[in-house]
């Protein structure tokens, strides 16, 4: 107890730090204290933090899906070619995700260490809402993630991406006796995967790479396809509002294709 107590009150002290860090300077001119502001900074109380929040959502939900999905791949194409720009969000614009936040995209991909949504987009804190699961799969939570982006934070694009080398999908085309080893959380979702490939089709591509590749994009079409089911999340569809894609990333070369647009 005695620990946690120490270690709860070294917090707050680091915090009380930043804070007062964050305060602008002051410096005497002509025997006057004047207020040195920092360049790029427009104010330090939580008023000004979420007054600029309020402006970046306005902003953000003036866009198109249309517009949002063509920022996506800009972003792409300046992290394929090097050249990506890392948004950073600067101390007081993070006071402003505090109260609320405002993603224009919510993605449902991989849980693997080697796809990490924002910055294959180039994307920064606050921009995508990110899913992440075993083979980018639906299931009960990962619907309700979804859900809760469209019809709440009214993202205006859904993007369900899989990946090269993806070992999940791959271990899915394994037999069922070999799948039925694994723990049963593993095993369930390994079978609901499986359900989800045309196997007999898959086995006849004989290249390793273009079959990695068609098994990764035929799983991503069948997620697709429960969110199809999704009443909620379709009559977003309907009205415009929102796009729903699916995505390839390539791991070697950085570049994300996009297929199976679900739109008006």
């Amino acid at each position: 107890v005695a620990s946690a107590a120490a270690a709860a009150g070294a917090a707050i002290g680091t915090m009380r730090a930043m804070e007062k860090m964050m305060e602008p300077e002051q410096c005497v001119a002509g025997g006057s204290a004047q207020t040195a502001q920092p360049t790029g900074w427009r104010g330090f109380s939580m008023e000004e933090a979420r007054a600029h929040a309020d402006a970046g959502q306005q902003k953000s939900m003036a866009r198109s899906s249309k517009e949002v999905l063509a920022d996506l791949q800009r972003g792409n194409a300046r992290f394929w070619m090097g050249s990506a720009v890392r948004p950073e969000k600067s101390a007081f614009e993070r006071r402003g995700l505090i109260s609320k936040q405002f993603p224009s995209v919510a993605i449902l991909s991989c849980a693997d260490s080697r796809v990490p949504a924002e910055i294959v987009f180039d994307q920064g804190l606050g921009d995508m809402f990110v899913v992440r699961a075993a083979g980018n799969a639906l299931d009960l939570a990962t619907t309700a993630s979804l859900q809760y982006s469209v019809n709440h934070l009214k993202v205006k694009v859904v993007i369900v991406m899989g990946h090269a080398g993806c070992g999940v999908v791959k271990a899915a085309g394994l037999p069922v006796e070999t799948l039925e080893k694994e723990p049963q959380a593993l095993c369930q979702c390994l079978k609901a995967l499986k359900a989800g490939l045309d196997l007999e089709n898959l086995n006849t591509i004989k290249d390793p790479r273009a079959r990695d590749r068609a098994a990764v994009v035929e799983n991503v079409y069948a997620q697709l396809a429960g969110l199809k089911k999704d009443a909620s999340i379709m009559d977003k569809v309907a009205k415009g509002e929102l796009i729903i894609i699916g995505a390839f990333y390539e791991i070697s070369s950085g570049i994300v294709d996009f297929f199976g647009e679900i739109s008006q």
